[in-house]
């Protein structure tokens, strides 16, 4: 059977959906940023930027660039009511010190005990980045990572262990990609929901580690 893999766009509307009312929320570089533009009007949630935003709002690609106004991907946000700005130190405070409900980041792989590498691949030419991402795994009550479910070359991104440098064991809760949702849980990672057409055996050939497939999984469309 053929599929259609979800685009960023949807990728990042799913992960909106799922984000409950009243959550400081911290949302990482490429992928994540997306989200703010998709969240639930009827939904009050606080987005926290590392750069020290509280209650950061949609984006303003018109607006001129102002450092103290940006995202994770440097991209122009605006303010909402109530938003307040502070240096660093009380921004890394709020990340280390368990006060972010959720941070949702991209990642290089993932491991079936949920291990993330998202900072580091080695490869000649790239530079590390490791940013705040150490601070929020470990602060953050849960993590989400949103990716492609392979790469460029067709390798997983999902994999028994990882080969890259970690950002932090066990700290994965949820794995959105272009392809599926998957839970990690002590059991090891559950797929909530597939992509419509895709076969839980193909989705499985492409994935480095056993998957198991939940009783009421659902399927996704691209649109």
């Amino acid at each position: 059977m053929s599929f259609e893999k979800l685009s960023r766009a949807r990728i990042a509307q799913m992960v909106a959906q799922d984000i409950p009312d009243g959550a400081y929320v911290n949302l990482g570089i490429g992928i994540p940023t997306l989200v703010s533009s998709f969240l639930p009007d009827d939904r009050d949630v606080i987005l926290h930027t590392e750069n020290g935003i509280v209650g950061m709002g949609p984006g303003d690609s018109g607006a001129p660039l102002d450092l103290d106004l940006i995202n994770a991907s440097k991209e122009a946000v605006t303010l909402l009511p109530g938003a307040s700005i502070t240096d660093h130190v009380v921004s890394f405070a709020m990340m280390r010190g368990g006060h972010l409900d959720l941070t949702v980041l991209g990642a290089f792989q993932v491991s079936e005990r949920g291990d993330l590498a998202n900072w580091d691949t080695g490869e000649p030419g790239t530079i590390p980045a490791v940013g705040g991402a150490m601070d929020l795994v470990a602060g953050a009550r849960q993590v989400y990572i949103t990716m492609e479910h392979t790469t460029k070359d067709g390798q997983p991104k999902l994999v028994r262990e990882c080969s890259y440098p970690l950002t932090g064991a066990g700290v994965v809760d949820r794995v959105y990609t272009d392809m599926a949702i998957i839970d990690i849980t002590p059991g090891g990672m559950v797929v909530r929901a597939m992509v419509a057409g895709l076969s839980f055996g193909r989705l499985q050939e492409l994935t480095g580690c056993p998957l198991a497939l939940a009783g009421d999984w659902r399927a996704l469309n691209a649109g």
